[in-house]
């Protein structure tokens, strides 16, 4: 008996260098002062956009490249490898414009999906201040008035508030159906009367991606833009997070790549008591454990890639199995290369401790690690 080994295709292999003599370039070179100036990837943000990177996942049929899931994940693996900020821009316009992919109209489709792949950008505000985890308990609230909806609450956390044009929101359109069941989603536009946007979060990591609240006090939203059916909109944010948690798996892989060459590099490099430090064997076991599990998480991201690309019934447990145990390992690793450069990893001389503190929030956006776990236990429970 034999067996196809998964492997990429050619055309992967050449889209994985394309972006990585890119972001060489344009992206890598500016990532410490993005960091230390907590502001916006502006050079990434252009380089990506002319290369048709920043969003590569929008289908042809809307103007887009069409890149499959992999292609994607490969496009925010490496973007991640040297500045993971800049990996958001591609990372979080899949996360915010999927609802429409998955549920919209044909007619939203066309109105929005080729203004994203011109590179207008497309965040994704499901989160709230008292609903992070909990978002079936939401407060944010949308009410019919005529040809209209008007919505008001606030959403917290959402990724690349203020930069992108568009955010998929979900509010509630039917207090009474039911816990989660009367939860809407609608496409509004960051200059939609009533739209405002909270101060920028102070973050330990990701300080290039801007985080912020998007304030709806008041914004009346054409009915026309509701993504699907009235109520459907909880089951649709869910379903999203199925296929966008393996691109936080990939930024993962990517930071833990860039951790892993950055070490590997230095302990070459750096003399102590008279060798390499590389030479000595509790530096080569710390390195070994290091890409082995970097490459487990690698081809865990990448399987459950295919899935999202096939749409199996599977795909909750592998989603959230490649987005936990890559960012647990993205976690790791980057504490591990911090060790290997010593004292010079404490200090931000190098880029070792910039990408711990990126690392943390890989374990905790788009569900946290502990909701990860229980999204594979009620898939393997049938609950």
């Amino acid at each position: 008996m034999t067996f196809d080994l998964f492997r990429t295709s050619d055309d992967h292999d050449e889209l994985r260098a394309a972006v990585r003599d890119l972001v060489a370039d344009k992206v890598t070179p500016y990532a410490a002062a993005v960091d230390a100036e907590a502001r916006y990837p502006q050079e990434a943000h252009d380089a990506l956009v002319a290369s048709d990177f920043h969003a590569p996942h929008v289908p042809d049929d809307y103007d887009g490249v069409g890149a499959d899931a992999l292609a994607t994940c490969i496009v925010i693996e490496e973007v991640a490898r040297g500045c993971a900020s800049s990996s958001l821009i591609p990372a979080v316009n899949k996360l915010g414009s999927m609802p429409v992919i998955l549920g919209g109209s044909d007619d939203l489709k066309r109105r929005y999906l080729p203004r994203l792949a011109a590179g207008e950008g497309f965040s994704y505000a499901l989160s709230e201040r008292e609903a992070g985890s909990d978002t079936a308990s939401m407060r944010t609230r949308a009410v019919r008035d005529g040809d209209h909806w008007v919505l008001d609450g606030q959403k917290a956390w959402i990724t690349n508030a203020g930069v992108s044009q568009f955010y998929t929101v979900l509010a509630v359109t039917d207090p009474d159906a039911g816990r989660g069941r009367g939860i809407s989603a609608f496409v509004v536009e960051k200059d939609d009367e009533g739209v405002s946007f909270g101060a920028p979060e102070k973050k330990l990591g990701i300080k290039g991606s801007p985080t912020r609240e998007v304030l709806l006090d008041g914004a009346r939203i054409p009915a026309d833009r509701m993504i699907g059916e009235p109520g459907t909109g909880l089951k649709l944010a869910l379903r999203t997070l199925d296929h966008t948690r393996i691109t936080i798996g990939a930024q993962a892989v990517g930071i833990a790549q860039g951790a892993l060459d950055l070490a590997t590099g230095y302990v070459k490099e750096r003399q102590q008591f008279g060798r390499a430090v590389a030479e000595f064997q509790g530096v080569q076991f710390m390195l070994a454990d290091m890409a082995m599990k970097l490459e487990a998480a690698r081809q865990l991201v990448y399987v459950a890639a295919a899935k999202s690309e096939r749409d199996d019934a599977d795909l909750s447990f592998f989603g959230a199995a490649a987005k936990c145990y890559a960012s647990d390992v993205a976690m790791e690793i980057t504490v591990d290369a911090v060790q290997l450069l010593g004292g010079s990893g404490y200090t931000q001389d190098f880029p070792a401790e910039r990408m711990m503190r990126d690392a943390k929030i890989t374990q905790i956006y788009e569900g946290t690690n502990q909701v990860q776990r229980v999204v594979m236990a009620r898939q393997l429970l049938g609950a």
